[in-house]
């Protein structure tokens, strides 16, 4: 008969996360990020513009909705500055970690027994910029799946790979 045990774990002791030394994203994400966002500022200072012009009620208040979406254009692309910036991922032997978060930093670490599915993308801008986005579906269903953005194509089809294998080990 085996003698069952439950031992305390020293938590103290266990390998941090936060010691591992992530990779940032590519330096040409930020400018598809600024791109994107510009595009469509663009679109909403036209439509604004549009507003003023040709809305009597909108032309007494110009002063106050150009000083406003000036301000909303600098929180916008300050915020997706950020955003990127602290954005960061690993692969290890038996997991992959990805952080994210401006305010609250979110970090997620999924273990490879856990994928069940890897997915590559690459949008317009993206593959102008030589991007792709490798999306980890996992058993945990949506609330568990991640989204690396902002990965060179190359690389990212190596990642891909990699995953892939991982997923054939385990069947």
């Amino acid at each position: 008969m085996d003698n069952f045990t439950n031992d305390t774990i020293d938590t103290t002791t266990l390998p941090k996360y936060e010691a591992v030394a992530l990779t940032r994203l590519h330096p040409n994400y930020i400018k598809e990020v600024m791109l994107s966002r510009g595009l469509l500022l663009l679109i909403i200072a036209i439509a604004l513009g549009l507003g003023i012009v040709f809305v009597d009620e909108i032309a007494a208040q110009q002063t106050l909705f150009i000083g406003g979406y000036v301000l909303l254009v600098f929180l916008m692309l300050f915020l997706a500055f950020l955003a990127v910036k602290k954005k960061a991922y690993a692969f290890r032997n038996h997991d992959v970690i990805f952080r994210s978060g401006i305010i609250a930093t979110n970090t997620m670490v999924i273990p490879y027994n856990r994928v069940q599915h890897v997915a590559l993308h690459e949008g317009f801008l993206a593959r102008f910029f030589g991007l792709a986005k490798i999306e980890i579906f996992t058993a945990g269903g949506v609330s568990s799946d991640i989204e690396i953005p902002g990965i060179a194509k190359e690389e990212a089809e190596n990642i891909k790979q990699l995953l892939m294998g991982k997923i054939q080990k385990q069947l």
